[in-house]
Formats: structure tokens, sequence, C-alpha cells
């Protein structure tokens, strides 16, 4: 990933302000970051209690002890920096595909963010380093695999760690180096860590919190672009819009179904391709009669989780936690990373299901025993296969969405000698989650590309939404005339939901 080179507004991190849209403004958009002032004068607090700790040799975990099942174990002074730097070379573990930088971008800003609320006890100096590896596109090799969500994402954030001090590897400039000459092609020199810093630093759910971030940005446009391309298949099997009155959705006051319910309103309004009822049937199957239920009870899904995770973004997450107000050193288990577990697997289920009922209309809209149309959509039935295929696709996802869904949030396995017994899965159920949301995208895609097909053998005025949608997709996927590669046509498709062009 290239840096952007021209002056763009820089996000001063607080430590209690960080929104999802600025996470994904600084993993996606190259957004630099700095500190605020108070930022600056509680990190620099926080850090004089850990060295009067050091001096006065007090216990503290993580401190001037070992770690985890090593907590009774007492640390020297004079031992304290390899304590820390012994600790990142020994959790990180990390296995299988390295994280897409976007989602290491996110972590380095989330974490940055922690440590400016200023109860973590690290240097001013370790963590300038950190935002000027962000700033400067210094990006750490993290692998996807190896971390429990409690005590928060160890592994995945010592790979980070290891580039701070000249060690593992880093991207920089689309080239993957050693660490060290990573920090060095971008100006930068390596640290050693001091008491505490280490464990400031991997004690954390930033790694989950990263991926649900910019999971949820892409849940939201894709339930937008869901509710459109549902209207034009609405409109393709000429259905009846009455279903979405504004009276129906009053008495069931669900804000998703409302919101849903006034968003296919809108769609459709002007439109000449829908029905009454009773014009052609009394009413519609549940696939189009439901549209506002089942995809509001998504929207507000989304609504909870955006909620959890605007919490997290803005929490201090490792342990012990330092309140200089007070000299108090607490230890607890704000790593654990269970919030985030439930909300990520509550996420996938209920974007699967925007999945499984557009796979629903999909059929309805090549099965001719359930429409009007054409079978498959092509007016050459037998020599063209036309839509069989794409609904076999789109039928193959939405069953692998189900596997996935199981939730990880459920699991649990011992670690550290017992020491820690409940573990929370987290960041697997985030990354499954974002599995989970590009493949409602592709399933999405289909209908698109079937919905648009089917209009194409109706006469009438589309509405105000759907006709945007359309004319979208025509500009770059002709009619399906005759049999062509329709892979290429669904990555088009795709494209554009990726590109949030129907977020209208």
């Amino acid at each position: 990933m290239q840096m952007k080179t021209e002056t763009i507004d820089v996000i001063a991190l607080d430590g209690n302000n960080l929104t999802i849209e600025q996470v994904e403004a600084i993993a996606r958009d190259l957004r630099p970051v700095k500190l605020s002032d108070d930022a600056v004068q509680r990190v620099r607090q926080s850090r004089r209690m850990v060295e009067r700790m050091v001096e006065e040799r007090q216990v503290a975990y993580g401190v001037t002890t070992g770690f985890g099942k090593f907590s009774d174990v007492v640390i020297s002074a004079e031992d304290t920096s390899q304590l820390q730097e012994n600790l990142i070379m020994s959790h990180a573990c990390g296995l299988g595909q390295p994280y897409p930088t976007e989602v290491v971008r996110a972590i380095l800003a989330l974490r940055i963010n922690a440590l400016a609320k200023g109860y973590s006890g690290i240097r001013l100096e370790t963590l300038m380093l950190l935002i000027e590896m962000l700033n400067r596109g210094v990006h750490p090799i993290i692998p996807q695999q190896g971390s429990l969500g409690a005590s928060g994402d160890l592994a995945p954030l010592a790979h980070l760690v290891l580039v701070m001090l000249g060690k593992g590897e880093a991207e920089y400039r689309g080239k993957r180096l050693p660490g060290s000459a990573a920090l060095k092609a971008a100006g930068l020199k390596p640290i050693r860590l001091q008491a505490k810093e280490g464990l400031a630093l991997i004690n954390g759910t930033q790694a989950m919190t990263a991926l649900l971030c910019l999971a949820l940005v892409d849940a939201r446009t894709t339930l937008e672009s869901a509710e459109v391309i549902a209207a034009m298949s609405v409109e393709a099997l000429r259905g009846i819009p009455k279903a979405y009155d504004h009276q129906l959705h009053a008495v069931r006051p669900h804000p998703g179904q409302q919101t849903s319910a006034r968003r296919l309103r809108e769609h459709l309004h002007g439109s000449e391709r829908t029905t009454k009822p009773g014009e052609l049937r009394v009413q519609d199957a549940y696939s189009l009669r439901c549209i506002p239920q089942v995809h509001g009870a998504t929207r507000d899904a989304l609504e909870y989780v955006w909620q959890v995770v605007t919490r997290e973004c803005n929490s201090v997450t490792d342990n012990p936690i330092l309140f200089a107000d007070t000299g108090e050193v607490i230890s607890g288990g704000n790593f654990h990373g269970q919030p985030l577990a439930l909300a990520a697997d509550f996420l996938a289920i209920a974007m699967a299901e925007l999945a499984n009922i557009s796979e629903r209309r999909t059929e309805r809209l090549v099965n001719p025993q359930l429409s009007q149309l054409p079978a498959f959509l092509t007016p050459y039935g037998g020599l063209h296969s036309g839509f069989m295929i794409a609904q076999y696709a789109a039928a193959s996802i939405v069953s692998e969405n189900k596997v996935l869904c199981h939730p990880a949030s459920v699991d649990s396995i011992p670690s550290s000698a017992n020491q820690e017994d409940h573990v929370s899965m987290g960041t697997t159920a985030a990354r499954k989650l974002r599995t989970v949301v590009d493949n409602v995208r592709k399933v999405l895609a289909i209908e698109y590309l079937a919905a648009a097909q089917a209009i194409d053998f109706g006469q009438g005025k589309l509405g105000a939404g759907t006709q945007k949608a359309y004319d979208l997709l025509r500009a770059g996927v002709p009619r399906l005339d005759h049999d062509r590669e329709m892979y290429a046509d669904i990555a088009r498709a795709e494209q554009l939901l990726r590109e949030r062009a129907l977020h209208f």
C-alpha cells in the first residue's frame, strides 16, 4: 500500500472519542494521527507511576513479576527490561496468512488510542514510535491465527511490537521487509522496552476490535445495498408494496423494521412495475412481503453491535491498570473479549439472514413455477442456461455462511496452566464475521444481476431508487441475451456493492 502524499486532516487521538468511521478512515484512507495534548499529559503521569513502582521494588503483576502462571515469580529491577522483550518474542506465535494492510492499520490506531487514555504506564517515546509507524506506513506483518481473545489478542499484538524492536517483519511501500529494515527505510529507529511496556502493548482486544470496526462499516453498506436490490426484485416479480405501508409498521415499532419499510417505499416511489392486493395475487411470498421484518432485524442487530464496538474503541483493555490519581494498581480482566465475541457472532447471524432471504428472491426470479418470467431468465432456454448456475452459486454461499455462523463465543479452552481457564474466542468470531459479510455481498450481487435481467422482460417505469440501481449496473453489465462467462458479471456487480455505489 502506497502512502498518500497530499495534505489531509490529522485525527487527534485522546482515548475517549474515536469513532468507527475514523478507524475506517485511518485504515483505508490512510489518515494520519496524533496525540491530543491532554493524552500526552496522562501518558507521562502514568509512566511516572511505573517508574516509582520499580524504584520502590513494589510487587505488581507484569511490572515486577512474570506473566500468566508465572505471576508469582518476582523479577529484579535490573531484569525488568529483558522481561518485557522476552514477553514479546515468546508471545509472537501467530500462524496463517497475514492480515490485510487495512486491518493492521486499524489495529495500530486502536492500540494507540487505548494507550492514550493514560492507564497503561507506557513511555511517551514508545507510543510516539507506534504513531510514526502508522503515519509513515510501516505495517507489521501480523498472522491471522493464534489469538484466544483473552488475555486479549496477545499473539497478534506481539507481532506488531516485534517491529518496534527491530525484529519480525513489516510491509513498507509495497515491500515485505525485516522489521529493522522497514524502520530504517521509514527513517525510524527501534526501541528497547522498559518496565511494563511490553505488557501494555500486547494485552488488549485491538485485533478483534479492528476486524469488527471494518466489518461493521461494510455490513452497514451491504444492508443499504440489499434494500434497493430487494426493491428491484419486488418490481421484477410485480410485488405488492402495500406490505411496506407505514401504518402496518407503526403498530410493530421496531426501529429497524420501520426504517427498512421506509427505504423500500422510497426506492419504489413512482414505480409502474408493482401491483395492488388482488391485482395478481392477494399477498406475496415471505421473501418479498417480509423484507422489512427480516432486513429490519438485521438493522437493529447492527445498531447494537455498533454501540458495543464504539465503547470498545475507547476502552482500557490491558492488565494491570494504573490509576495515577489514586496510586492504585488493579489487576482485573478488561482484556477479556467476551463482549466483542458475542457481538461478532450476533452480527454474523444477522448478516447471513440478508443472504438467506436474497437467495430465496433469486430463486423466485429464475423459477418459472414461481413467476411469470422465462425459465432461468433466458429467452433461449435449452440452448442457453441463463441464470441457472448463478442461483446454484448463491445457494452454495448461503450454505457456507450457515457453517460460519456457528458461534465461536460458545467455545472456550483453558490456557496458561489453567490460570486463564475461560477465553472468548472473540478474534475467531470477528474473523468469521468478515468472511460472512463478504459472502453476503456475493449473494446480493447475484440477486442484483437476476433482478435487472428480470426487469428487462417487463415494461413500465421503475421506482426512484431502483432506476438508479438498474442504470448503475447496466452501465457496466449488459443484458444477458446469450450465455457468457457469468463470473465476470458477478464480479462487476459485487464491485458496485464494495464501492458503495448503491448507498443512496
